[in-house]
């Protein structure tokens, strides 16, 4: 990844994650919500987190140090999605919204997710014109929807 998006993708996330507990800090003393939803939050920020790692140690072996070639990944739900480690990232910022239940915290995840649904879809996109052998019922970030 070049550097600058590379920065550009962190300074983004530090952004969200340091206004969310800004707002966090600004909302302390009001009513809490009705519903109680941290430990269904924090079941589903774990899911996304492991999700996540797993999907990102496949991409990390995919490749030798000495081999350059593209290749397309395998195992996981690599068979069912072409980013399924955008899957589970948004899964994790929808355990987070959960958690902190604040309008900021779910326009977060939103944000995020439409940025991630476009970057898997530009993915799909890439693999199939790049691999003749790539299969047409994978999809790009949700199984057998899109």
């Amino acid at each position: 990844m070049v550097l600058n998006i590379a920065l550009l993708i962190s300074s983004s996330y530090l952004t969200s994650a340091v206004s969310m507990i800004y707002f966090q800090h600004r909302f302390r003393g009001f009513p809490e919500p009705s519903v109680d939803l941290k430990y269904v939050g924090l079941s589903v920020f774990l899911v996304g987190t492991v999700g996540n790692f797993y999907h990102h140690y496949l991409l990390c072996k995919l490749r030798d140090k000495n081999d350059s070639r593209y290749k397309i990944p395998r195992g996981g739900l690599f068979g069912l999605v072409v980013c399924p480690h955008y899957l589970f990232e948004i899964l994790t910022f929808i355990g987070i919204s959960l958690i902190s239940q604040t309008l900021f915290s779910y326009l977060c995840a939103a944000g995020s997710a439409a940025y991630l649904l476009a970057r898997s879809r530009a993915t799909r996109n890439w693999y199939r014109s790049k691999f003749e052998d790539f299969l047409k019922n994978v999809k790009a970030l949700i199984p057998y929807v899109f």
